[in-house]
């Protein structure tokens, strides 16, 4: 029998067990197909005894319509930046690709399906530049990867923001306030784009415009006649002003990425200090976007995603990811998959239709 090993890695995302099931559903009609995950991405391989897990008929039933990953997953256990502690207590950061390629292969495991972001997607190619192989599927609810039309579990995110805003208007309305509401997107603003639109705000302040604080007050104080009125806000946790600076923490220990979150607090002492008098209220939603239940699109998206896979490694197509294409599934060089990044283009239609409607970017 021919083993297959499967890892998830980078932060959790709807979707994730539908392309598990995918994976093992579509290996199952080959017959000579063993298939196994490693917990908490790579950690599982690198665990002594290793925990790796025989992912049976019983174990990956009904699983697509669950969040998260029944493999478990981390961000801290990157090998290219490997965080290990000196004599001293301090971390640093090393390059054990090489290890982890070979520990695979004395396991045994004839070939890797490692489901993940961009990050995830370049640790595919170092591995297969170590002679393992590897096939990559995208993975994030950002939809930063430049080389797949689509990644699995965005709409999951759009949806659920979508819904959240749809209740945040009812009482911004209700009490003629300005509501702020803080999504996910470190460096791309496609959660808040979307959302602004779906829910028709006024407002939108993604990482890729910086915006002019005159240019909100502005458009906030067209909304409000003689008082009354109301406005929605739609920010991604890394937008940030013309003049200013991203909203960041420190990262947990054996993290290289600072923690974002809290800009839109920052907004509101922005907005107060340019002389909005309106009320402001401030909502971040954080890690739900992430959670629940996938939404149909995700899980047919990612169930695909799975047999497509398979179907690669299969083939013998390694060193490539999976792509969604002009409605079709394809592979696609891991080179060319972590190439660009996917920004949103200040030129595109996208932006250019959501000013159309309305929605106000500050530039």
């Amino acid at each position: 029998m021919k083993k297959l090993l499967i890892a998830t890695g980078g932060g959790d995302c709807p979707g994730l067990n539908a392309v598990i099931r995918g994976i093992c559903k579509r290996a199952k009609k080959e017959k000579d197909w063993e298939v196994y995950g490693s917990r908490e991405a790579f950690n599982g391989v690198y665990s002594d005894p290793p925990e790796i897990i025989k992912l049976t008929k019983k174990k990956i039933a009904g699983i697509h319509v669950k969040g998260g990953t029944i493999l478990k997953t981390t961000n801290k256990a990157d090998p290219l930046h490997f965080p290990v502690k000196d004599e001293h207590g301090n971390v640093k950061f090393v390059d054990r690709t090489n290890v982890l390629a070979e520990r695979i292969k004395e396991l045994g495991f004839d070939a890797v399906i490692n489901i993940g972001g961009d990050g995830s997607q370049k640790i595919s190619q170092a591995l297969f530049n170590h002679g393992l192989n590897i096939v990559g599927v995208p993975k994030t609810i950002d939809n930063d990867l430049s080389a797949t039309d689509m990644t699995f579990g965005f709409q999951t995110a759009v949806q659920i923001a979508s819904d959240s805003l749809d209740k945040l208007v009812t009482t911004a309305e209700s009490h003629h306030r300005v509501m702020i509401m803080e999504v996910m997107g470190r460096d791309a603003g496609w959660i808040a784009l979307h959302t602004a639109i779906s829910g028709g705000a006024e407002i939108c302040l993604i990482p890729e415009i910086p915006y002019d604080i005159k240019k909100l007050v502005e458009k906030i104080q067209s909304r409000y006649d003689k008082g009354r009125g109301f406005v929605i806000i739609v920010i991604a946790e890394g937008a940030k002003a013309k003049e200013g600076t991203i909203v960041s923490h420190a990262g947990d220990e054996g993290s290289r990425h600072v923690r974002l979150g809290g800009v839109a607090y920052q907004l509101t002492h922005q907005l107060k200090d340019a002389g909005i008098t309106a009320e402001i209220r401030e909502t971040v939603l954080g890690h739900v976007q992430r959670g629940g239940t996938p939404s149909a699109f995700d899980r047919v998206l990612a169930s695909l995603f799975g047999v497509k896979a398979f179907e690669m490694v299969a083939n013998g197509e390694f060193g490539k990811m999976v792509s969604f294409k002009n409605n079709d599934f394809v592979a696609v060089p891991l080179e060319e998959a972590t190439k660009d990044y996917n920004f949103v283009r200040k030129d595109s239609f996208i932006v250019k239709g959501a000013k159309d409607l309305g929605i106000t970017f500050g530039d």
